[in-house]
């Protein structure tokens, strides 16, 4: 993907830092603009409202708006593909299940519109993204579906075809942020709380890790209230 302007700041002066929190708000106010207008409908215009910064900001640290929406993306890809770093060939693939499965779908709750933009792409052919799925997301995925197949092989879970396995977690996991408005609709709520979705998480946790004949995890639901809304923030430099 193409360098900005956002790609070589100093973070670690005061100006670093204005910088810093400009492009993440950038970001973020574009991950939203771009999941709710998809890239056509998406304006510089109006994702530099959305961001509270003057459209210039945008043009000088992303160039286009092209430019920008790769951006986007590629921040989306490192959030994703972070937690797949717990399948080593020693981890143990309950612990390593548990601590995907929990990241993917906590991205779900506190980046809804991170998955939308990317399944839009997808959707549309996924041509910004076409060469990272069949060079890097390809490489990395026979990585770990090796590791799977190494803790297959050993005895430590049970049978499976380990991209489909993967496959399947994904489709799951990004369901709750792709069809929110579908599942809210279905249950009868507003929002989706963090305990809606702390016992969400345990269900697909069960499920998968019955897939894998893997002992159910023990999970402590948090202690918060109903009326509480999923959060929309963005950590900072994924």
């Amino acid at each position: 993907m193409a360098r900005t302007a956002a790609d070589t700041t100093d973070t670690t002066s005061p100006q670093g830092r204005i910088r810093r929190e400009n492009v993440e708000r950038i970001l973020k106010a574009a991950e939203r603009i771009f999941a709710e207008a998809g890239f056509a409908g998406a304006t510089m215009a109006d994702i530099a409202e959305r961001a509270g910064l003057p459209k210039a900001n945008l043009h000088y640290y992303f160039g286009t708006k092209e430019d920008l929406y790769r951006a986007v993306l590629d921040n989306i890809l490192r959030m994703w593909l972070a937690p797949i770093d717990s399948f080593t060939p020693d981890a143990d693939p309950s612990v390593a299940l548990t601590a995907y499965v929990t990241a993917k779908m906590e991205a779900s709750r506190t980046r809804p519109h991170a998955s939308k933009v990317f399944a839009n792409e997808i959707l549309h052919g996924g041509t910004q993204v076409e060469r990272f799925l069949a060079e890097d997301l390809k490489s990395l995925v026979d990585a770990k579906a090796g590791v799977i197949d190494g803790w297959v092989a050993a005895g430590r879970m049970a049978p499976v075809d380990a991209r489909q396995f993967l496959f399947m977690i994904w489709a799951v996991t990004q369901h709750y942020a792709d069809f929110d408005v579908q599942i809210r609709k279905v249950l009868g709520r507003r929002s989706l709380t963090r305990q809606d979705f702390a016992a969400m998480t345990a269900e697909v946790l069960r499920m998968v890790l019955r897939a894998a004949g893997l002992p159910e995890p023990q999970i402590a639901e948090p202690q918060v209230s109903e009326l509480e809304p999923p959060t929309d923030s963005v950590p900072p430099n994924l």
